[in-house]
């Protein structure tokens, strides 16, 4: 099987693209061909409103109709056996690049019935992984954009999991940023102290989205 990982981060060699190797490296232990795609390389929109996907016999029914650099990798999710989405939280919620992917991989399969219902093919395992700046004891400011996230990757795709790796390490180097509001010294000890952890854990959601 093949697990693909999606960065919505602009950073490719930083806090969230690290956990989603080690996610990826969890999967391959389990046998499974892996592929990491950075959203910011690619070229495309959110939902452009054209409702093709909801038209009633229409050839794009249940498919996003919009030809970019998405169309292909859509087409990728259908095969995958896994996939796993990695964000930072911007201003409250995933990047602008990870929010426009989303509304283009969930939407097309999601019903305008009552109850709403999935077009998508199969049932697959999927993750989420979320990067902040924030201390755990906060969790809750994000609490209803997580559960909303949630909800629509079971319903469309199945089983979900959801791995949060707080107060992360921002910077290289902080005496370079005017950031007065946190304890330097505290940010990399957590770096050098939580963070493998975090590692660690995401490696497991690897490995049991696999096995699962």
């Amino acid at each position: 099987m093949k697990v693909i990982a999606f960065n919505g981060s602009p950073r490719k060699k930083w806090n969230t693209a690290t956990l989603l190797d080690r996610a990826l490296d969890g999967a391959a232990t389990q046998g499974a061909e892996t592929e990491l795609l950075h959203l910011y390389d690619l070229d495309f929109k959110g939902c452009t409103s054209c409702f093709s996907c909801k038209m009633k016999g229409g050839k794009s029914y249940g498919k996003c109709a919009v030809k970019d650099d998405l169309t292909t990798i859509l087409a990728q999710v259908e095969e995958a056996g896994a996939i796993i989405l990695g964000s930072p939280i911007y201003l409250g919620t995933v990047t602008g690049e990870m929010r426009s992917f989303m509304e283009r991989l969930i939407f097309p399969y999601l019903t305008y019935t009552n109850p709403p219902q999935s077009l998508f093919p199969k049932k697959i395992n999927t993750g989420f992984i979320y990067t902040m700046n924030i201390p755990e004891e906060m969790k809750e400011l994000y609490g209803q954009h997580f559960l909303f996230n949630e909800m629509y990757m079971s319903l469309i795709f199945g089983g979900t999991e959801s791995l949060y790796s707080f107060d992360t390490y921002q910077f290289e180097d902080y005496t370079k940023i005017v950031a007065d509001r946190f304890n330097h010294e505290q940010k990399a000890q957590r770096r050098r102290d939580v963070f493998p952890r975090d590692c660690e854990r995401a490696f497991d959601m690897g490995a049991r989205l696999v096995k699962e």
